[in-house]
């Protein structure tokens, strides 16, 4: 009989690149997703669909949805892939952030058991590099002391802690993938790369005068989704849970990509300035300025990863590198200019 999956956050980034994935091995796979007034499946709606494909109203907010869904389903997987995600809406809703990232996690732990699959049920949890915040050493590994600087981080720290805590206390096939940043065309209007991204391809086209940004100086380690997922699949299918950090290890400012961007599109930049007053210009027109209202309360300023762990002992490979993912991002927005 074919595995049974279920996969929370399916209208958000990851969730299509995991199903994708799932239903190309045989899965049956059983999504959540939260009522909204409006239609939350875009990402989706290649899959809506497909013969092996189930979309069920849940919520992580929600014990009894979840305690039904996995009753009803009885998976053999779980990928945990919902919560606010936005690091820097975390500071404005911090109570809604640790409940749907930190206490769902909870939540959804417990449906397992409640269901009596805490021994054949495996569990991924969507962890994050923001867990390591104020980083006390460079690169980072699953080793790396944590110390997470926005709600964000600390909801995701407590999860953390209750993922491992299940695992040891029941015997929980449970593990942590510690991800650092990755994207995609999916990507969300409001996360950097895309902002970065579709903003370019409007003021290439008339349609926007120029870009506001935070910190230009934040530098991360970017990777591309369709990479991660096959990740988040690798570490369900070992014979015991541990936890992985999965990174490309290469690490680049948020101006780089900035300039890396904008001249892919004839636009090439120079800076004016340091800081909140630094300015980014293509010939004399302004292109880029900053403001305080896109910097964080706590500011991250360098994410970098070591993922020798999980390329060694699971074989994870990433097909992209930094460029790759932004052309792809380029490419895919350019297309839809086209078509319009």
């Amino acid at each position: 009989m074919n595995k049974k999956a279920i996969i929370t956050g399916i209208t958000g980034q990851d969730g299509p690149y995991l199903a994708d994935l799932l239903l190309e091995k045989g899965y049956e796979v059983h999504a959540i997703r939260r009522r909204g007034a409006t239609d939350n499946t875009t990402r989706i709606k290649h899959i809506l669909d497909h013969d092996n494909f189930w979309l069920h109203y849940g919520d992580l907010t929600d014990s009894s949805s979840l305690v039904k869904i996995v009753n009803m389903v009885k998976p053999d997987e779980v990928y945990n892939l919902g919560a606010m995600s936005h690091v820097r809406i975390s500071f404005d809703i911090p109570e809604y952030t640790g409940d749907t990232g930190g206490l769902g996690v909870t939540r959804m732990l417990e449906a397992i058991r409640t269901a009596g699959l805490e021994k054949t049920c495996k569990f991924y949890q969507a962890s994050t590099s923001e867990l390591y915040g104020k980083v006390v050493e460079t690169p980072q590994t699953e080793a790396t002391p944590f110390w997470p600087r926005s709600p964000y981080g600390v909801a995701k720290l407590y999860a953390y802690w209750m993922v491992k805590n299940y695992r040891e206390s029941y015997g929980m096939y449970a593990c942590n993938g510690i991800l650092f940043n990755h994207e995609s065309p999916k990507r969300g209007d409001d996360f950097v790369t895309q902002k970065i991204v579709k903003a370019a391809i409007a003021i290439s086209y008339g349609e926007q005068d120029k870009l506001t940004l935070g910190n230009l100086d934040a530098m991360r380690d970017w990777g591309h989704a369709k990479d991660y997922v096959k990740g988040m699949y690798l570490m369900l299918q070992q014979d015991k849970p541990v936890d992985y950090v999965l990174a490309t290890g290469e690490i680049h400012s948020v101006k780089e990509c900035c300039e890396y961007v904008f001249k892919k599109l004839g636009m090439p930049l120079r800076w004016e300035g340091n800081g909140i007053e630094e300015k980014g210009f293509s010939g004399d027109k302004l292109m880029i300025d900053c403001s305080e209202d896109f910097y964080r309360p706590a500011e991250v300023q360098l994410l970098h990863g070591d993922s020798t762990k999980a390329q060694s002992e699971l074989n994870w490979e990433f097909e992209h590198d930094f460029y790759s993912l932004m052309d792809d991002m380029v490419d895919t927005e350019l297309m839809k200019h086209v078509e319009k």
